[in-house]
């Protein structure tokens, strides 16, 4: 039975968090517009019934310029899924790591599909760092929940064709790498069987796409193999239309993923993909070999065909609101046989975006605040303003799950401007803004979804209550495969045009200008009554019996918020005061309370866990608020639990000032601040000289500093020049690509991809009587226990014999990688090279690491 207009907008509400180059534009961006030449694009768009998913491990991996191709090209929906969101990579533009990495690239990923035209999707698995094998992936990940998730989204999506990024053996590289190819294959078999994953029935139907296929390429081959034999297609071409080559528009997109420094250069001309057949039907000609994308694939979609292609061949390019009666007859026909799961509907969305772009329709939906509180009432301003040649009708404007519509009924003429006030109150009982993933602990290899999800909505008391609303909440199934939260609150308009009701839906945002950057955007956030922080990325260490400062920074989201503060700390430790009260009296103001913190004569050695709670009304808060603040990314607010970790050591130190160069970034700074070192951050530009550094006891660059620091080019004598005269120089991991210069130490080693991925890997002592090993702390095999993510990465897999290797570990079933600290004598001083992960394990509390830490810092003091 074909679905009512209404209920229509309702399946394309439910569809919002969706992301594509013309269907609707994401969160916390400005609305969109398009020129001629994009709205002619979605016209041809709107011919082509097909799909496509290309399916790889980690943001970064998809091949971008043959996603270009496929969306912009070939026209056909294209889609991405992403195992991972990137969580257990590095960060070449911050400090962010783990959770809050993983946030940034979903972001990354989100701004490069919106340039090159795909979808994004993922499943729940976790990226916890580098994997050698699937073996040890698939120990890590559950691998029949990760199934269920791809199976869902290629069952959502329906594509006829699937495309891996990678093979599933030991080609691949990466254990991620290789798990997501060989669950690829899976997911082709199960998506199209009934008796798997049946549960997802009630919502779709089974789906057996027509082939899969491994995007291959002379990397994956041997030097001098020929490719000849392999299905191969052109994905250079120039788009007219856009005014592009594929290979300029997938550079831009894929220079999106700042946070690992994959900036690109665009390409142009002939680039040839090649394609290996896995599974399904064979293809000899194209990728599409069998498969119609005509409407002629939909019962009595010929007739739909008809009218798009009429549309196209009297569209005029300088006058697009010609094409509106057109595509009201498109639209018409689409929704008379629009159902769920269907290509009509899909279609019909794509149509209601270009009818919006041809008729010059401006909405948007603005409060004036970026945050509100539960229980509060939000005030948005809609505008909705005629910039085209075709008058309109606002016949109502309402938010979904407030039950508030606000009859209009105003003609809209060329040039004129509605604007309407809405005062939303918000139910007491709605959450924090909490990324869907992050609001439920989940395991080292995936992450939990809850089982409902509240969007933002009316207050039971202030709703109309002859109104039932529905879609207030999203269950598990339905936030599975998501890139974001979905979009809530929204407003709906209903307009009327030429005797045809349309509803076109924006989203709620926060807009401010910027005296540089102009007008911004981003997402309206639900925010606690009151907010907990402490200093991000800190562990409290404590060497002795010294007490310690905790500041604890409240913030009020709402005004009038009264309360107590306390400081939680495990039996032993001592915190004072007990409690603090707190009077915050209005909105954003902040109050920061000072504990005095130290370990009591019981206090075991080891590592714990502060926790610092405020009370309201006698409802505890404990979550911070974070921001993520990126040029290249929408603003992303977070809401991270109020805990630290809490370290009680037995750990001695030698020297006291301490040089620090900042490389990609890091947190070890603060680190060595907590065992009491003094620790000046160094300017690379000023810095860098002899006289200066020779203040120093020890000079420690940060992670990836040759890798991003042009200035050690030139300076790089200097720092040779402190050790010889007798200090002590500590060079953390760098990446064996793109260093700024060939040799990054006083003599020769070779830097490799070479790692220990099982962080509990045995450790060896090669020199029990190194001092790196005895002073001033005596480091034994415990020192090793407790790290997390990694061991270690990027040793070195060649080095000259000045170097003294110290310790030596491997990762089952491998020999033992004996690089993970180097140290040489050069001169009167020391020069260290450590490839151990000190910039994951110090934030985290790991008692060894800060042990470890002194030893190097302390070397010859």
């Amino acid at each position: 039975m074909p679905l009512s207009l209404r209920s229509v907008a309702r399946l394309c509400l439910a569809l919002l968090t969706v992301n594509c180059s013309l269907l609707i534009e994401t969160k916390a961006q400005a609305p969109k517009t398009y020129t001629s030449s994009e709205i002619l694009l979605g016209l041809k768009k709107l011919n082509v019934v097909g799909s496509v998913m290309y399916i790889a491990a980690h943001p970064d991996d998809e091949n971008t310029r043959l996603l270009a191709y496929l969306a912009n090209g070939r026209l056909v929906e294209t889609n991405y899924l992403s195992c991972t969101r990137g969580d257990g990579g590095q960060d070449l533009i911050g400090p962010e790591l783990r959770e809050q990495l993983g946030v940034i690239r979903t972001q990354e990923l989100l701004a490069a599909r919106r340039i090159d035209g795909a979808r994004q999707f993922f499943t729940r698995a976790n990226d916890f760092g580098f994997s050698k094998t699937p073996a040890e992936t698939f120990t890590i990940w559950d691998k029949e929940q990760v199934l269920a998730d791809m199976v869902w989204v290629i069952r959502q999506r329906r594509p006829d064709v699937l495309i891996t990024r990678f093979p599933p053996d030991a080609r691949a590289g990466h254990g991620h790498h290789q798990a997501s190819a060989i669950l690829a294959a899976e997911a082709f078999d199960a998506a199209g069987d009934p008796k798997r994953f049946p549960e997802q029935l009630k919502y779709v139907q089974a789906w057996q796409p027509k082939r899969l296929l491994w995007n291959t390429g002379s990397y994956f081959v041997k030097p001098g193999e020929s490719m000849a034999g392999y299905l191969s297609l052109d994905a250079g071409g120039y788009n007219p239309l856009l005014g592009q080559s594929y290979g300029e528009i997938a550079a831009h997109s894929r220079s999106q993923h700042r946070s690992q420094g994959f900036g690109s250069a665009a390409t142009r001309g002939e680039a040839l993909e090649y394609f290996q057949p896995v599974k399904g039907a064979p293809a000899t000609k194209d990728l599409f070999d069998g498969v119609d994308l005509t409407w002629n694939r939909v019962p009595g979609g010929a007739a739909i065909g008809k009218l798009v292609d009429d549309v196209i061949r009297k569209y005029d390019a300088g006058n697009p609101s010609a094409s509106v009666a057109g595509l009201l007859k498109v639209h018409g026909q689409l929704q008379a046989a629009a159902k769920e799961g269907s290509w009509q509907l899909e279609k019909m969305q794509e149509v209601e975006v270009l009818l919006q772009a041809c008729l010059g329709l401006h909405i948007e939906a603005s409060a004036p605040a970026m945050a509100i509180t539960a229980g509060q009432t939000a005030e948005v301003a809609v505008e909705a303003v005629n910039q085209g040649a075709v008058p309109v009708t606002v016949r109502q404007v309402w938010a979904e799950g407030f039950g508030r519509d606000t009859l209009v009924a105003k003609e809209l003429r060329p040039g004129q401007t509605l604007r309407v006030a809405l005062r939303l109150p918000v139910s007491p009982q709605v959450p924090a803004s909490q990324p869907y993933w992050l609001r439920e602990p989940g395991t080292v290899g995936m992450y939990t979804v809850p089982a409902l999800f509240p969007l933002v909505q009316a207050d039971p008391a202030a709703r109309k209550k002859s109104k039932p609303e529905t879609w207030l909440t999203v269950d598990r199934q339905h936030l599975i495969g998501r890139p974001e939260n979905p979009i809530s609150p929204n407003v709906t308009l209903e307009i009327t045009l030429q005797g045809t009701s349309l509803y076109l839906t924006v989203p709620v945002q926060y807009k401010r200008t910027d005296p540089v950057l102009g007008e911004l955007y981003q997402p309206l956030a639900v925010v606690p009554a009151v907010m907990v922080n402490i200093p991000a990325a800190r562990a409290y260490v404590f060497a002795d019996q010294q007490p310690k400062q905790v500041p604890v920074t409240l913030r009020a989201g709402r005004a009038g918020v009264r309360g107590a503060l306390a400081l939680q700390v495990p039996a032993g430790w001592l915190a004072e005061p007990a409690t603090a009260p707190f009077d915050l009296k209005n909105k954003d103001d902040e109050q920061t309370v000072n504990f005095t913190l130290r370990p009591g004569p019981g206090a075991p050695e080891g590592k714990a866990e502060l926790r610092a709670v405020a009370t309201v009304d006698g409802q505890a808060y404990s979550r911070g608020i974070q921001q993520i603040i990126y040029p290249h990314i929408p603003t992303q607010t977070l809401f991270p639990e109020a805990t630290a970790p809490l370290v009680k050591l037995n750990v001695q130190r030698r020297g006291q000032q301490i040089g620090y160069l900042m490389g990609a970034g890091d947190e070890v700074p603060e680190a060595l601040r907590q065992l009491g070192y003094t620790v000046t951050l160094l300017n690379p530009a000023t810095d860098l000289t002899a006289d200066h550094l020779a203040r120093y006891d020890a000079v420690v660059l940060g992670v990836r500093a040759y890798n991003v620091l042009d200035r050690l080019k030139t300076q790089q004598p200097a720092l040779l020049k402190y050790v010889e005269n007798g200090g002590n120089l500590v060079v953390q991991y760098v990446v064996n690509r793109g260093t700024v210069l060939p040799q990054i130490g006083p003599y020769p080693m070779t830097l490799s991809n070479d790692r220990v991925t099982v962080e509990g890997a045995p450790v060896t002592f090669l020199q029990p009587k190194n001092p790196l090993l005895n002073t001033p702390n005596k480091i034994t095999e415990k020192d090793f226990q407790g790290w997390v993510q990694e061991q270690g990465l990027y040793y070195p897999s060649a080095w000259d014999a000045h170097y003294t290797p110290i310790i030596a570990s491997s990762d089952p079933g491998e020999t033992p990688k004996q690089s993970a600290i180097l140290v040489a004598d050069y001169g009167k001083g020391h020069y260290i090279y450590t490839g151990l992960s000190l910039f994951r394990e110090l934030p985290a509390g790991v008692p060894g690491a800060y042990r470890l830490l002194t030893n190097m810092v302390s070397l010859g003091k």
